[in-house]
């Protein structure tokens, strides 16, 4: 994942967002789309936002169904059912039981996105700490950050309508190769970045999210490091000599 602005999620996990790409150039698939919604979630939104939804799905020949389900919303397309969470606001004092919630409906659902809005940077934030101090695994479920509520119904229909078109056209196996290998990609990241003394994966997610690659972070000073990430000036030294101070990296620290 990578981000904007010091940590500001802009991109979600790779199989979510390789999907929209080919839904972006998939045809529509008719009137073979349904919706269910969560009545309780439905009993906690304005009303006007409700209308959005129930047009917005209309215009692309989706039928709504109001229903009592365990996420807040369930799609059948193209012979698929895809879930989705649907957060409208970020409780940043008990983010717990978001992520109890998502743990309990990923073993209900073979395909599962949670979308959170997150209009403010600071809720922004909050967000990514929590997800990265609670340790979930990358992209299980697939988490997408949006920054209004019409943007994320629009991005919940549009991986819908991909998964279903996917599956029907048998490109999923390709997704999911697509995936391990950047699932590969960051864990050998990670490696690198915690034989760093000190440094730890939360540390190692952090610079992966403001900075880049390791070759961005190596030549990254010590004072961008500490502006556009939240470690220690202690840790951002450490890291400036790690990739720069052959005295220090051939010391017996890392023998």
């Amino acid at each position: 994942m990578i981000a904007e602005n010091n940590l500001q999620v802009r991109v979600y996990w790779i199989l979510g967002h390789k999907l929209l790409e080919w839904g972006c150039h998939c045809p529509k698939l008719g009137g073979n789309g349904v919706c269910m919604m969560r009545s309780t979630w439905r009993s906690e939104q304005h009303s006007s936002f409700i209308n959005f939804i129930s047009c917005f799905l209309n215009a692309n020949s989706f039928r709504l169904n109001i229903v009592p389900i365990a996420p807040d919303f369930i799609f059948n397309c193209g012979g698929l059912s895809v879930a989705f969470v649907f957060v409208m606001k970020w409780d940043s004092t008990n983010p717990e039981s978001l992520f109890t919630r998502v743990e309990k409906l990923k073993k209900q659902f073979a395909h599962l996105y949670v979308v959170v809005n997150l209009p403010t940077m600071e809720q922004n934030d909050s967000f990514v700490g929590s997800y990265f101090n609670l340790c979930f695994e990358s992209g299980k479920p697939t988490f997408i950050p949006v920054q209004d509520s019409e943007m994320g119904f629009e991005l919940i229909l549009k991986i819908a309508h991909a998964r279903g078109v996917c599956k029907r056209q048998d490109v999923i196996p390709k997704l999911k190769a697509e995936r391990e290998r950047s699932v590969q990609t960051m864990e050998a990241y990670l490696k690198v970045m915690t034989s760093i003394p000190g440094i730890d994966n939360h540390d190692a997610n952090t610079l992966n999210q403001a900075i880049g690659s390791i070759e961005a972070i190596a030549k990254a000073s010590k004072q961008y490091i500490l502006e556009n990430t939240d470690l220690s000036a202690d840790k951002a030294e450490t890291i400036t000599r790690f990739f720069r101070d052959p005295s220090y990296y051939l010391g017996p620290k890392i023998g």
